[in-house]
């Protein structure tokens, strides 16, 4: 077998795997926590079926191409060489202590560091109009709703509603990060995948996807919930509609990726600081200390695919200013 080829295949295994493990649960992490008493498998199928609509859909739209058009300026590299293994391999190791690292900038530098300052600006202003959205928010409805959630556990009339609303909720945030994060995962496939690849890459992803849930989100999860009641099925439809309609805005202003972790982490932050303000008319120094400390992970991100980059630019015996200085 050609190594390029397996190359291709080892990296979209490994991107699939730390992608899955570390994006998945940013945004079906709500889902999942308010979810709990749910088998498993029934959540699986729920989100497995959009998952497989999202990808057939751009494929059949995009003539093979399934990441929404976002790898436009992300071409195969020649040779294909297996340290672009490297950068998934990074990603399940940080993934396995809890840290949020964006995997748009840890795996998309990696092919194309002269894009990065696009993505850049584009996940910056995802943080933060995530991060002002959430607070106009939640100021506004804290004491009107989020008050009420948390002093009132949901009734049993109650439930359904909810639940047809939160899944809702989740089906739409689900398809806007697909759209987003297909790239990161399919930068090691061609750009016009044909029907054997589109299933096995399918099989694959599902199957992930599968032991993920099994697992209950793992160590990302705890991020989720050590925020404010997002167990609540009521308030976690709330995030992830305000969620799932920032990534819309930004999908619909161009095709350049972006770190949907960014996004996640901004709208937690925003959304902690409103609530904890409107009901303790205060911030508590640990509540501003775990807001600072998940951006930091964000950045911490961003440090270790610069360094992997310029790392492998050093290898490859490449002038690192040069690649530095054309970003």
């Amino acid at each position: 077998m050609d190594q390029t080829l397996i190359i291709m295949w080892v990296g979209f295994i490994l991107a699939s795997y730390s992608v899955v493990g570390n994006d998945v649960i940013q945004t079906l992490g709500t889902f999942l926590s308010s979810n709990e008493k749910r088998p498993w498998w029934v959540l699986w199928l729920f989100a497995g079926t959009i998952l497989s609509a999202t990808l057939v859909y751009s494929w059949y739209v995009n003539d093979g191409d399934v990441s929404y058009q976002r790898l436009a300026k992300y071409p195969l590299p020649e040779p294909f060489d297996w340290y672009y293994v490297l950068p998934p391999l990074v990603l399940m190791y940080v993934t396995r202590w809890g840290i949020p690292v964006s995997t748009s900038f840890l795996i998309l530098t990696f092919f194309s560091f002269k894009n990065l300052s696009n993505m850049l600006i584009k996940s910056v202003s995802g943080y933060l109009v995530a991060f002002a959205a959430a607070i106009v928010v939640y100021v506004l409805i804290t004491k009107l709703l989020e008050k009420r959630f948390i002093e009132n556990p949901i009734k049993e009339q109650e439930q359904k509603i909810w639940t047809v609303l939160q899944w809702g909720s989740t089906g739409f945030l689900w398809t806007q990060w697909l759209a987003q994060d297909f790239a990161n995962i399919f930068v090691y496939l061609p750009r016009d995948l044909d029907v054997t690849s589109l299933i096995i890459s399918l099989i694959i992803l599902l199957a992930l996807l599968a032991y993920i849930f099994y697992q209950r989100g793992g160590a990302i999860q705890k991020i989720v919930k050590s925020k404010t009641n997002t167990t609540d099925i009521r308030s976690a439809t709330i995030i992830d509609l305000i969620y799932g309609i920032v990534l819309f805005y930004f999908k619909e202003l161009n095709n350049v990726p972006m770190s949907t972790t960014w996004v996640f982490i901004g709208l937690l932050a925003g959304r902690e600081i409103a609530i904890r303000w409107r009901l303790d008319g205060k911030l508590q120094w640990f509540e501003v200390k775990g807001i600072l400390s998940d951006l930091g992970k964000v950045f911490f991100g961003l440090f270790i695919s610069l360094l992997l980059v310029v790392f492998i630019q050093w290898v490859r015996g490449e002038d690192v200013m040069q690649m530095m200085m054309g970003i």
